[in-house]
């Protein structure tokens, strides 16, 4: 049966999508599918299951993970297998279909599958065969995604373990190290040079365990290899010391150092793949003692924007912070430490506003993410394009919004606020511990009482909590210590209380993820009528609190009983 009579038969694709689809497949060349596919006339699925009518060749959705083995990957390439979509598989009973062989207690031999993409590339599936020495192997169909994933995580499985990349290079006792440029997908490089291993090793290892920041860290007669998970530390390795300026070395040359150069700081990125997952590394470079001590920041660009209700906002604060955002003028000033999430939240609200009738403009140091439809500014100190010169120069872009990275000096602050004043909205950060402190930093900064009082529309102070693992969090009763959190005797018997515990999913931390904490300080008319009279961070709060401020501390709270984290980690990024 021809495919087109499949697709109108069983799924109702229109003689009329068909006829499309084939005069663009006489212009252009392809597959049918495909083009219906691009054209939203058919699904990925859909496709699949009408060529398994077509072929008579059975369609698995999912492939089994589980079966997925490293045998084959030393004898044939990634890039020949994502080349014509298809991959091995050593399945126990192929006539069951991969859920049913989860459940099947068989010891009969396993039978190879090959799950291919395309049933016409004949040529290649016996080709494959051949190269595994594969007498006997049934064909599958299966979906591009699923395919690619089960390609991956086999050379994936292939590479070898840090401690044993290091008992190698103990073993060869030689530095090497190559100029060669990396570009290409983790998974695919193929090089045998020991300390490239290593690197590709530690950087994959980190990115799959979701580490925002790589640490090498060198001591007097060793070092160490850390990791950054949800902004805890954790050990990753300890390899001999006469690696050490190999690694680095190495490092430098991914993100085009000067490698001759150890005495001064240096700064650099390079970009690497693995899988279908893009990352933008930011090196940095610092002489220490005993060597030059490197840290690597990971920026995944493959990572979509949160939206604005994963952030952590409390519920009653939503319709508040969404009429704010949507003000034609003033500043909204987000507050907290390095590491806080200030940046993250305020790309959320630029998504959350991001329409084409409105014109956004930033300057950032650094450019962190790129925002469609938006632009984006990078500050350069080098051409004296700091945050003033550049927040000048948007003024006359003719902006509705503008995204200030930071107000770190007096002339910054002045140009934000008279840009608030005539009619801008303005975003912005500060580096101070609660929101009420914001006020009285913007004076010491230079700005007059008078105008901050007319410009801020908001303060929002944050932190960030590690978010309990949902896999193996326990519950228990706390002991009444937890009163002295303002912690109500009655809420604690009314709710079950959760701490961490750790299992393979959380890379037995108890932990999985960050949320957001808030304190929102809105500036009503009493607030405004003070900081004309009073700048003192104390006295603001105070009058705050009468207005129904929700502390970091309180909010952080009802995420502890609500079993989101545990109260370990609101007391660590909280002060009382």
């Amino acid at each position: 049966m021809e495919l087109s009579h499949i697709l109108k038969k069983r799924f109702g694709v229109t003689d009329e999508a068909i006829a499309q689809a084939q005069h663009i497949l006489h212009e252009k060349g392809g597959r049918l599918g495909d083009i219906l596919i691009e054209r939203k006339a058919l699904t990925e699925t859909q496709l699949l299951e009408a060529i398994s009518m077509q072929y008579e060749i059975p369609f698995w959705p999912e492939l089994p993970m589980e079966t997925i083995g490293n045998s084959f990957s030393k004898r044939i390439s990634i890039q020949y297998l994502k080349r014509y979509n298809m991959v091995p598989l050593a399945v126990a009973n192929p006539a069951r279909g991969p859920s049913e062989n989860e459940n099947n207690g068989s010891s009969s031999e396993p039978v190879y599958v090959i799950a291919v993409n395309d049933p016409s590339n004949l040529n290649e599936v016996d080709d494959l065969a051949q190269l595994l020495e594969i007498d006997d192997h049934k064909l599958v169909l299966s979906s591009k995604k699923s395919i690619m994933a089960a390609i991956n995580l086999a050379f994936d499985l292939a590479k070898d373990s840090a401690e044993q990349l290091v008992q190698d290079m103990e073993e060869d006792e030689t530095d090497i190290i190559s100029e060669i440029e990396e570009s290409a997908d983790l998974l695919e490089d193929t090089s045998d040079a020991p300390i490239i291993k290593l690197v590709n090793h530690i950087l994959s290892q980190s990115i799959k365990a979701r580490a925002s920041d790589i640490h090498i860290e060198p001591y007097q007669d060793s070092f160490k290899v850390r990791y950054r998970i949800d902004g805890i530390l954790y050990d990753l390795l300890s390899p001999p010391k006469w690696i050490q300026p190999a690694l680095t070395s190495r490092i430098k040359v991914m993100a085009k150092l000067n490698i001759a150069e150890k005495r001064l700081p240096q700064d650099g990125r390079f970009e690497v793949k693995i899988g279908d997952q893009k990352i933008d590394v930011r090196v940095s470079t610092l002489p220490i003692t005993f060597g030059e001590r490197v840290v690597m920041r990971l920026l995944s660009k493959s990572g979509s924007i949160l939206e604005m209700k994963e952030l952590g906002i409390p519920r009653k604060k939503h319709r508040q912070v969404d009429q704010l955002v949507r003000a034609p003028n003033g500043i909204i000033l987000v507050t907290g430490p390095t590491g806080s999430g200030k940046t993250t939240t305020l790309y959320s609200i630029l998504s959350s506003i991001n329409t084409p009738d409105i014109n956004i403009i930033t300057i950032e140091d650094p450019v962190e993410y790129q925002l469609r439809g938006i632009g984006q500014i990078q500050v350069n100190p080098k051409i004296e394009l700091t945050f003033a010169r550049g927040l000048r120069s948007i003024v006359r872009q003719d902006p509705d919004v503008i995204l200030v990275g930071e107000i770190r000096d007096k002339e910054t602050a002045e140009i934000a606020v008279q840009s608030a004043l005539t009619g801008h909205l303005v975003f912005s950060t500060l580096h101070t511990n609660d929101s009420a402190s914001a006020i009285t930093r913007m004076v010491d900064i230079g700005v007059e009482p008078f105008l901050i009082s007319s410009s801020v529309l908001a303060v929002i102070a944050q932190r960030l909590v590690r978010v309990l693992c949902e896999h193996c969090k326990e519950g228990y009763k706390p002991d009444m210590t937890v009163q002295a959190l303002g912690i109500r005797p009655d809420r604690v018997s009314k709710y079950t209380f959760y701490r961490a515990k750790g299992c393979d999913q959380c890379n037995n931390t108890g932990y999985r993820g960050r949320i957001g904490i808030y304190e929102i300080l809105i500036m009503n008319s009493k607030l405004k009528a003070m900081i004309q009279h009073t700048f003192d961070a104390f006295q603001i709060k105070q009058e705050a609190l009468k207005s129904g401020l929700v502390t970091l501390r309180r909010d952080g709270i009802e995420k502890v009983l609500n079993g989101i984290t545990t109260i370990e980690e609101v007391v660590r990024v909280t002060q009382k």
